[in-house]
């Protein structure tokens, strides 16, 4: 198995820092699997239609051929049929947008969040599920990871993935646990924007999140287990989110960011 991180989108909307789309690759026997799809080919060719003016405006979206994950696969060697699952942390559009680049994929959400999407919130661009994905929700389950609820994924691939629930920024926004070795990788999407918030709430773009969130209680909630893992696990789990570039391997090119 081998995993690959890759900025698939970049959002700017100063004063706020850039902003990554971090997605990860899963490669296992030709077969792939993603987490987070980032802003897709078809946002590139319509964004005011598939977006938004006002959004595009309000996040800073950055188009950028070259950086969806539809063509970093190709660069790869695979095509867009390869991808047999995508896993989602929620459906905002800057993770929702490659979703239509990857027709013949499973999207796994969990069921909360799939019911969010299903009932057309506002926070959601229903232009980018046009194309009809083929949704596979994931309920409660009584299983636990580090003292959080965690929702097993089949997922095609060979990899232990676990959905985790992480509520908050959205209804039912959700981290990615991949076992990797003797390790876990946890792919927290947006339940953080920036590494700072898990020692502080006093940064500025803590407000951010909080204006952000669909329910900030429950979004705090979610950070301080967050902090808790990072506090007495960090030995075995390895920590990123959605939009902090200083987060990437230090393997990945700085081109590629």
């Amino acid at each position: 198995m081998k995993i690959h991180h890759l900025n698939c989108g970049l959002l700017h909307a100063p004063p706020n820092p850039r902003a990554s789309c971090h997605c990860v690759l899963i490669e296992h026997a030709g077969r792939l699997a993603l987490i987070d799809s980032g802003i897709g080919l078809d946002d590139i060719a319509r964004p005011a239609e598939r977006i938004g003016r006002a959004v595009i405006d309000a996040a800073g979206f950055q188009f950028q051929e070259e950086l969806t994950a539809a063509r970093q696969i190709g660069r790869l060697g695979y095509r867009t049929t390869d991808v047999v699952d995508i896993v989602l942390t929620h459906g905002d559009p800057d993770h929702a947008g490659g979703l239509a680049d990857f027709p013949a994929a499973a999207i796994h959400l969990s069921a909360e969040e799939f019911a969010a999407v299903s009932a057309g919130r506002p926070r959601y661009s229903n232009s980018q599920f046009v194309h009809a994905p083929r949704w596979v929700s994931h309920p409660a389950s009584r299983d636990s990871w580090y003292g959080l609820q965690a929702r097993r994924l089949p997922l095609s691939v060979e990899a232990e993935v676990l959905l985790i629930p992480l509520f908050g920024h959205t209804v039912g926004h959700c981290g990615v646990a991949l076992r990797v070795g003797g390790r876990w990788l946890l792919h927290v999407g947006d339940a953080y924007y920036l590494r700072i918030e898990l020692s502080t709430d006093d940064h500025p773009v803590s407000a951010l999140a909080a204006a952000r969130a669909d329910d900030d209680q429950l979004r705090r909630g979610s950070l301080r287990e967050l902090r808790r893992l990072a506090k007495d696990h960090a030995d075995e789990i390895t920590m990123f989110g959605y939009h902090d570039f200083s987060e990437f391997p230090g393997e990945v090119s700085p081109a590629a960011l």
